[in-house]
């Protein structure tokens, strides 16, 4: 007895489930017909939990720091003890006040009492009040988006940028290092006799040049506790200066008495500005530490 096989066409029933069925015709012959349809993919069963979007860091910022009007003003010690002890040393944001209550700086620090310090040594007379702002999550990040929040904040009140914030001041942030420029040689030798006085060349080297260092050994390795002083301070100001070494007696030879008589200052180092003198290492230091350099060097 022959067997015949019959593919059915496709046939897609809505409700019913996939099926193989055999029938048999009134003659007894085996009728096998498949059902095709395709095999439902089986997937592994997955829990499936609410999805909840993350917060943007700036509502972090919002929340952990007050704006800048709403934060309380707090005086700055003089004392660099009482600083440590009066202000945070945690990460946050701050604002540095002058004494007439205008706004000089905006900084972000991981040491907020550190840097505070920092500016009361160096800029005093700017550095008379703060505002500060601690950061609960001290990431890079949030840190940056809570100074930016006080600095919008500012400008949109003032409609201007702190001084101390503004593009190429070195007052409040130090600079990276400087290739440090050569010393100044007067003469090309002392085998070589002048033409002009040593005196004349002085008075143009002053004259031509906004600042002159005259010290006691190279900038990069002074050789006096003063001059290693005035160079910490020029270099600390972010001075562009000219130096020369008087105890140099190969290119400088003679230049100690001749300065002496020039300036009618009797000591070294000897600084000039603008072609006049300003003084030594005591004069220098005395107004590095009121804060009068800066604008001495702006004139």
């Amino acid at each position: 007895m022959a067997t015949i096989i019959r593919l059915s066409p496709i046939h897609t029933p809505s409700l019913s489930p996939p099926r193989l069925f055999s029938s048999h015709s009134s003659q007894n012959t085996p009728n096998i017909s498949f059902y095709l349809r395709p095999k439902p993919l089986s997937f592994p069963s997955t829990s499936l939990k609410p999805y909840t979007p993350a917060r943007p860091r700036a509502l972090v910022v919002t929340s952990a720091v007050k704006s800048l009007s709403e934060t309380d003003l707090v005086s700055v010690p003089a004392e660099g003890e009482e600083i440590a002890g009066k202000l945070p040393s945690e990460t946050g944001v701050y604002a540095v006040f002058d004494q007439n209550g205008d706004l000089q700086f905006v900084g972000l620090s991981r040491n907020i009492a550190a840097s505070v310090l920092v500016h009361r040594k160096s800029v005093p007379e700017l550095c008379h009040a703060v505002k500060v702002g601690i950061v609960d999550e001290p990431d890079r990040a949030v840190l940056t988006e809570a100074w930016k929040s006080w600095m919008e904040e500012h400008i949109k009140a003032t409609g201007k940028v702190p001084p101390g914030n503004e593009s190429g001041n070195a007052t409040w942030v130090r600079q990276p290092p400087r290739k440090k420029k050569p010393d100044l040689r007067l003469t090309p030798g002392s085998h070589v006799q002048l033409t002009v006085p040593l005196e004349q060349l002085v008075d143009r080297l002053v004259k031509e040049n906004k600042v002159v260092a005259f010290i006691k050994g190279s900038r990069s390795a002074p050789l006096c506790g003063f001059s290693q002083r005035v160079v910490g301070i020029l270099e600390n100001q972010g001075v562009d200066y000219e130096s020369v070494d008087v105890l140099d007696e190969e290119y400088n030879s003679g230049l100690r008495e001749t300065l002496k008589s020039y300036s009618n200052w009797p000591t070294f180092p000897q600084i000039f500005v603008n072609g006049e003198l300003v003084g030594g290492c005591d004069i220098l230091t005395s107004m590095h530490e009121k804060g009068e350099l800066a604008s001495l060097f702006q004139k």
